[in-house]
């Protein structure tokens, strides 16, 4: 039996990505009916293909091709030059684009080498709704996606609710919500130290998209509460409040997530988001949520019951407030284990996409 040859391009395995493309890989080497490859740049700080290529099955090819997540048109147009000659070779069946950098190359390399491929696009968060670039940026932006659907086609797998609601307005669209492999996180559930003082942290990269001048300041708005940010960072100087500890980067996933397991609130500050994974994992981990109200961490907490959206600094400091109680911690975090299991399991969401795929080649020959 033949197979069916699916071809992912993704910018950067980094942060939430990485994970992404963990836990997909897993569900996708289940399946022998299957033949992946997966094209990444190397070009991103905390990238080691080493650690990736162990962490990837070795059914999966991974081929690096050099890509910017600026827009930078000489080094762009080399990306554009070898992915147009990789998906030519290739001839893969599924064409599957990750995050808009790849979104507008893969769509182009798909054009010119006048693939046949079905094709689809997971934006992981839109270019256009970030917050740290200029309006007229944003309007470019925009007018980038309406322009490569309108030219090339294809179909948006959002990653969240809300992203699905976003994609439905640009052209044709599925929603396959991120998960995170339960199991797995599950095992590290016990495996911190027991403390004393209640720890709240954080997971991922001090970045803008982060915002850790916000973690900062509830932090200094709250002495007495101990502030964790597990990873490390362009921004971290921003991070100076007397009572925060970062960890710095961590060698290994395991490291992180014994991090993780250890704290007693996880905190979100994200200024923009697609669907986070560190807050799933958190969640997987019962751990309550305090996270700023916006696209991604809204369509995971559901607020009052599984922990806390806020829009300003005093609803974080009411909600930290009320998350000091032990047993208001221990409910939440269980019903949030809960949620992730029904809404967010990686093994159930992933095997959802590989039917999408298979069902549109299905189409393609019929």
């Amino acid at each position: 039996m033949q197979k069916l040859k699916v071809l992912h391009i993704v910018e950067a395995l980094t942060g939430g990505i990485y994970s992404y493309f963990r836990d997909l890989s897993a569900v996708l080497d289940q399946d022998d009916t299957l033949q992946t490859t997966i094209i990444y740049s190397g070009k991103r700080e905390g990238i080691d293909p080493s650690k990736i290529r162990s962490k990837i099955s070795s059914k999966i090819n991974l081929i690096m091709v050099p890509m910017d997540r600026e827009l930078s048109p000489r080094s762009d147009f080399r990306a554009f030059l070898k992915l147009k000659t990789i998906v030519k070779d290739l001839r893969p069946d599924v064409l599957h684009l990750h995050s808009s950098k790849a979104g507008i190359l893969g769509r182009a390399a798909h054009l010119f080498s006048r693939s046949k491929a079905k094709l689809f696009y997971t934006p992981h968060g839109y270019s256009f709704l970030r917050k740290d670039v200029s309006p007229s940026t944003l309007k470019m932006y925009y007018a980038i996606e309406k322009t490569a659907q309108f030219f090339v086609g294809g179909t948006t797998i959002a990653c969240g609710d809300t992203e699905y609601k976003f994609a439905q307005k640009i052209g044709p669209a599925k929603l396959v919500r991120n998960g995170v492999n339960i199991k797995k996180l599950r095992a590290h559930h016990d495996s911190s130290p027991i403390q004393k003082d209640i720890v709240v942290g954080v997971l991922g990269r001090i970045m803008p998209q982060k915002n850790p001048s916000l973690f900062n300041k509830i932090a200094l708005a709250n002495p007495n509460i101990q502030f964790l940010w597990i990873g490390d960072g362009e921004l971290k100087e921003e991070l100076h409040a007397p009572n925060i500890k970062v960890t710095g980067w961590f060698t290994s996933r395991s490291t992180g997530l014994k991090q993780l397991a250890g704290i007693d609130i996880y905190l979100q500050t994200s200024a923009w988001e697609g669907l986070p994974i560190a807050l799933l994992e958190a969640m997987a981990l019962e751990k309550p949520i305090v996270a700023t109200d916006i696209m991604g961490n809204n369509d995971i907490v559901v607020h009052g019951k599984t922990g806390f959206l806020c829009n300003d600094l005093d609803a974080f400091n009411k909600a930290l407030l009320q998350l000091l109680e032990p047993q208001q911690r221990e409910t939440m975090g269980r019903l949030g284990l809960e949620h992730c299991k029904t809404y967010f399991d990686s093994e159930k969401n992933y095997r959802k996409l590989v039917e999408i795929y298979k069902d549109a080649s299905l189409k393609s020959v019929e």
